[in-house]
């Protein structure tokens, strides 16, 4: 019994859907990184190559419901034609006097918010937890402790309007998480054409 329950544990993976971060505007969001990085902060910040737009988090899952997760992505894709997203922006969660999470935004987006919405339905009906809501965004890093706060926030508020460019969206990915001490490694369980 406690083989079964072993084999039972490896065989789940830390899941998420994704939209990856077209290659063309990875520099400039680097440049904005490393500019963070000249404060005296403790902040964690996101390697480039793993900067993406989160469609829906799943947790631990095992593989007969990534089978039921990859037919949802697929068939609801069938309504979806490829759209853009413009990312513009530039924040804190929760709120710019506690800051957590420093991120990069888009514009409204309908098209994304009724993809999202759609899915969120379908992976409700095989037992995933609704969205309380969704608030698109590229994570660029944590803040680990209050440390020159006021520094972050004025470099927040410099941020605050920046265009980053247009993306166009073809393609979402659902990804396996791989914590590590250095940090988590992204693999692509499966890519969806849109």
């Amino acid at each position: 019994m406690k083989l079964l329950l072993n084999n039972d544990i490896m065989s789940k993976i830390r899941a998420f859907l994704a939209i990856d971060l077209k290659e063309e505007f990875k520099p400039q969001i680097k440049e904005i990184i490393e500019d963070f990085k000249t404060l005296n902060t403790d902040i964690k910040f996101v390697e480039v190559e793993n900067l993406h737009f989160t469609l829906k988090f799943f947790g631990d899952v095992d593989e007969n419901k990534i089978n039921q997760i990859s037919e949802i992505v697929s068939n609801t894709l069938e309504g979806f034609d490829p759209f853009n997203l413009k990312i513009q922006g530039c924040g804190a969660f929760p709120n710019l006097n506690h800051i957590k999470v420093i991120w990069l935004g888009t514009e409204e987006n309908t098209i994304l918010n009724s993809l999202h919405n759609d899915l969120d339905e379908e992976f409700s009906k095989i037992g995933f937890k609704k969205d309380s809501r969704f608030s698109n965004h590229l994570t660029i890093g944590r803040m680990k402790s209050a440390k020159n706060k006021n520094q972050v926030k004025e470099k927040l508020n410099d941020y605050k309007t920046v265009e980053i460019g247009e993306m166009s969206i073809g393609r979402i990915s659902l990804k396996k998480s791989t914590l590590t001490p250095n940090g988590p490694i992204y693999e692509d369980v499966k890519v969806f054409d849109i």
